[in-house]
């Protein structure tokens, strides 16, 4: 894995390419939502759901990898920064709230998505059409949606807290 960063702050290639997805998951969503939605194009919904969810497993296990098992965890990219260790201690100190917030949003997405998906393939095959299943795979979508949502919003503020601010 590459050792540093593509946005201009002290972390890795990999940290920095899943902010760039957070940032792209949510409008990509809102287009799936509204095609289905409004333009009743199901097998797009479908399609981009697919393509989505196997982007972001891939790289969020890229980003697993690369953080825990080459950095040796998020701590270590934060020192980085050159900081002197009481500023580091009280940097990773300040931080991990913001961390543990972010995983517990980051923990439910996958279990929501795959059940969503999952039960979508079972029921609607692929010529996906509304159908007796509709009901609760709009109650997951959104669900889901609500969820990547907030993933990507206290991702990017971990970000920010643990890479950009001083």
């Amino acid at each position: 894995m590459l050792k540093n960063g593509f946005l201009g702050y002290p972390t890795t290639f990999m940290l920095d390419f899943v902010v760039v997805a957070l940032i792209l998951i949510v409008p990509l969503l809102l287009l799936s939502l509204w095609k289905v939605k409004v333009g009743r194009q199901y097998r797009f919904h479908r399609q981009l759901q697919l393509l989505l969810g196997v982007i972001l497993l891939v790289a969020v296990a890229a980003f697993e990898v690369d953080v825990q098992l080459t950095h040796g965890g998020w701590e270590n990219i934060v020192a980085k920064q050159n900081l002197t260790p009481e500023a580091l201690a009280a940097k990773i100190a300040a931080v991990r709230p913001w961390l543990l917030v972010h995983l517990v949003f980051a923990v439910s997405t996958p279990f929501l998505w795959i059940a969503t998906i999952v039960l979508a393939l079972k029921h609607f095959g692929k010529n996906p059409t509304p159908g007796r299943h509709s009901r609760l795979h709009r109650i997951l979508g959104w669900a889901s949606t609500i969820d990547i949502t907030l993933t990507s919003l206290t991702g990017l503020a971990f970000y920010y807290v643990a890479f950009v601010r001083s």
